[in-house]
């Protein structure tokens, strides 16, 4: 809520500087959200009077006036002004000054003529005809009454003032108004608050002959307060007026609406005004829509009111949208000779289903939604009346009509000292907490506390401790260890080594990814699965956001590939990409159907892809990067061909100890081209649960070897089909301590060899760690290779 600090001033005596105070007010609950000081880019410009005009001699249009700024001489302006005479007042920019917009004005001549400066508009003052309804837009801003000359024209302007947003929580309904405000202004200063009790000095005839109100609906309607003007003079609002509307945001219209608008500023409580002569058989009944009904409300819009949304009716119709926004039928208009005023008490949570339904937020429900006091109705119109004869804008019809079906109870609560400390984790005596709460209207008699109307916050002793604690100081409470045993969290190893898996996987260059998990059917068919594969078996979303988006996916492949084709399209000529994502493997039922039952397993994948950044051993290697740098030793590759995703021979299958963990290998070429992808993409998937069991959670250190090693090769003769994984592998298997390393170094193919028979070639670094290795010892684990390798492999030695 925007509020200027002249209001608040005038309900209490605070001499703070707005940074001061705003700190204060933010410290203690009110929030500030920032504050302006209006016209401050405004500098040099005065008040002054126009003395002479005269003609300028060299340019038909301009004229030469001589300005009293109130110093011994005049001052000569030029200007092309036409609704100037002598002895106007009028705001004046000296030489030196600046305008709004960055203007700057100087000494200068126009057609041979000196002008010391110049007069302003409304427009150059920042101002709009809201403000001044009696002004010329495009000639000078004059006044109606004499200043005084020289002095600074913002304060007659309204623009020497400070703005302060407040934001206002949604259990504060009554911190929305400039009332509500100033109380939490006094509460945190603990200073007076000067109230205003409204006063009506004149009144003619009795409310009750010209109209009579009903409430059907109390459920909804708690109380209807009403009031009427007569010989009313619609015309613009005096100055002050306008420019409080203004400093709030407000628009200023008329004198009947801008006093509804001003009540609801000062007193929190939303007002409306109807045109008396619109009102059928001059009864109000405050009552539910009924099915079918329409309004064209004031923003000139026909709406269907929702069915069981209060309205404001006469006899026949609505006139009003209740706590939203009145009826065009009833609208105050230049022509209207009587207003009926209302201040109502509506139900919060309908008038926000009404609003939210009509598609219209209004000042009026946003604070009727938040739950107002029904005791604020009298105050608010008793203010409507007295500031109707304020402004002389008509005549109070003597009598007020006030339907209160329930009225409010009042409400209160004991005070448990001893619990208000212990919550606040001070120690406050009896009397400086009585003070406190004295200080927010909770009147404390005999350890009792008298909640106030306004605060239906307050609803028991935690609430009142808080009040006690933010008018004392949040930050003067000590802070204190709690008493309760203290747990120090952390990550669990399986969470360390998922982040570890992603560090390790940036550190070889690929970027994360994240995708969402869901799927449709057609994508099984794009990925080329078969019709008997088992991830055609999904888990079905009930309320899928579309076709495309009704399964749980159970593969990760084809999230990746959608990315990668994004990227593709984009034109990025390389990318490495990887991604930890979970996959919904549901279970299934004996008859081989996915049981909807139970959860689905959710295992995580690793998964890599890349294009434009290598082939095949490139992304092999980076996966290997990444699981040596996790510890993670104990696994092999085989070739396969029959992975419906992958290219028949660019793909291998992951193996541990002869169970598949994951595949890698060239994306198959037809796949590729389905997503719009026009090169090879490589790429991996690997289960972390697996990879996480084989890591080697412990490492052990060894010293440095005191004996050297030893070298022996090994050219071996075997099948073309044979993988080298699996030579190097037998040779491992009988290896013993004594086998440091294992490099292959050559493969050999040769027509000599034989038809369909390679040469492979190892390089064998053999050490003990008790001495010197011998060539016996060494020739040993040579036979003891030999012999599994043409078991196992039928490998044999190169001749």
């Amino acid at each position: 809520m925007k509020l200027p600090y002249k209001w608040i001033k005038e309900y209490v005596d605070i001499d703070e500087s707005p940074k001061a105070f705003a700190h204060k007010m933010t410290m203690t609950g009110s929030k500030v959200e920032g504050y302006e000081s209006l016209g401050e880019e405004i500098t040099g410009v005065v008040m002054g009077r126009v003395e002479k005009i005269d003609q300028h001699p060299n340019a038909e249009r301009l004229v030469i006036c001589q300005i009293n700024i109130g110093k011994e001489e005049n001052i000569q302006i030029c200007t092309a002004a036409t609704n100037l005479k002598v002895g106007d007042y009028i705001p004046v920019a000296t030489h030196g000054s600046h305008l709004v917009g960055g203007i700057n004005i100087k000494k200068t001549k126009m057609r041979g003529e000196e002008s010391n400066g110049m007069l302003c508009s409304i427009a150059e003052l920042g101002l709009t005809l809201n403000d001044y309804p009696n002004a010329i837009e495009d000639g000078i801003l004059v006044f109606d009454e004499p200043t005084n000359l020289g002095e600074d024209a913002r304060i007659y302007t309204g623009l020497n003032e400070t703005i302060f947003d407040f934001e206002i929580t949604p259990n504060r309904p009554d911190c929305l108004s400039a009332i509500g405000l100033a109380k939490e202004a006094a509460a945190s200063y603990g200073l007076e608050f000067k109230g205003h009790t409204p006063e009506i000095k004149h009144t003619e005839g009795d409310i009750n002959d010209y109209i009579t109100v009903k409430i059907a609906d109390p459920d909804l309607c708690r109380r209807y307060t009403g009031a009427l003007i007569k010989d009313v003079k619609i015309e613009p609002s005096p100055m002050w007026l306008r420019q409080r509307l203004r400093d709030c945001g407000v628009r200023p219209i008329n004198n009947i609406v801008d006093i509804t608008n001003y009540v609801m500023l000062e007193y929190g409580q939303p007002m409306h005004a109807f045109d008396y002569a619109c009102i059928t058989d001059k009864e109000i009944v405050a009552r539910r829509a009924l099915k079918g009904e329409q309004i064209e409300t004031l923003d000139g819009t026909m709406r269907d009111l929702p069915e069981g949304a209060l309205v404001i009716a006469d006899k026949v119709r609505p006139i009003g949208v209740a706590g939203v926004m009145g009826g065009a039928n009833s609208e105050i208009t230049e022509n209207t000779k009587m207003v009926a005023f209302e201040a109502g008490n509506f139900e919060g949570v309908s008038i926000r289903n009404t609003s939210r339904k009509l598609g219209m937020r209004t000042e009026a429900s946003a604070r009727f939604e938040k739950g107002l006091d029904s005791e604020n109705t009298m105050p608010a119109i008793m203010r409507a009346l007295e500031l109707v004869e304020l402004l002389g804008a008509g005549t109070v019809v003597g009598g007020i009509t006030d339907v209160y079906p329930s009225p409010k109870q009042k409400r209160t609560i004991p005070v448990d000292y001893d619990r208000i400390n212990a919550l606040i984790g001070i120690e406050l005596s009896k009397e400086e907490i009585d003070g406190y709460l004295n200080r927010v209207e909770c009147t404390v008699t005999d350890g009792v506390a008298s909640i106030p109307s306004i605060r239906d916050d307050i609803e028991g002793i935690a609430d009142l401790a808080e009040e006690v604690a933010r008018l004392y100081g949040y930050e003067k409470i000590p802070s204190t260890i709690n008493a309760c045993e203290v747990t120090q969290g952390g990550y669990s190893e399986r969470q360390v080594f998922e982040a570890n898996l992603k560090q390790n996987c940036r550190a070889v260059g690929y970027s994360e990814i994240m995708t969402l998990s869901f799927i449709g059917e057609k994508v099984f068919d794009r990925l080329r699965m078969p019709e008997n594969d088992g991830r055609r078996i999904a888990t079905v979303i009930s309320n899928p956001l579309g076709e495309d988006q009704k399964l749980m996916r159970t593969t990760s492949v084809h999230s990746m590939l959608e990315v990668v084709a994004r990227n593709y399209n984009f034109r990025a000529p390389s990318v490495r990409l990887f991604e930890i994502a979970k996959v919904y493997r549901p279970k299934l039922k004996e008859d081989g159907t996915a049981n909807l039952d139970v959860l689905p397993d959710e295992p995580k994948i690793l998964t890599m892809a890349c294009y434009g950044a290598g082939d095949f051993y490139d992304i092999k290697g980076a996966l290997e990067a990444v699981l040596k740098s996790l510890s993670i030793y104990n696994y092999y590759f085989e070739p396969v061909t029959d992975n419906c995703m992958y290219h028949p021979g660019r793909a291998a299958a992951v193996m541990s100890e002869g169970n598949v963990i994951g595949y890698i290998g060239q994306c198959h070429p037809l796949i590729s081209k389905d997503y719009g992808i026009d090169a090879e993409v490589y790429m991996a998937e690997i289960d972390t649960d697996s990879i996480y069991a084989l890591r080697e959670s412990e490492k052990t250190y060894k010293s440095l070897p005191k004996y050297p090693a030893t070298t022996r090769d090994l050219a071996l003769v075997c099948d073309e089909d044979i993988p080298v994984a699996h030579l190097e592998k037998a040779i491992r298997d009988v290896g013993g301590k004594m086998l440091e390393d294992v490099k292959l170094f050559d493969i050999f193919r040769h027509e000599k060899l034989g038809a369909g028979k390679k040469s492979v070639a190892y390089s064998l670094t053999l050490r003990n760690s008790d001495h010197t290795i011998t060539d016996e010892e060494a020739d040993k684990v040579i036979r003891k290779a030999l012999i599994n390798l043409e078991k196992t492999c039928g490998a044999v030695l190169r001749s």
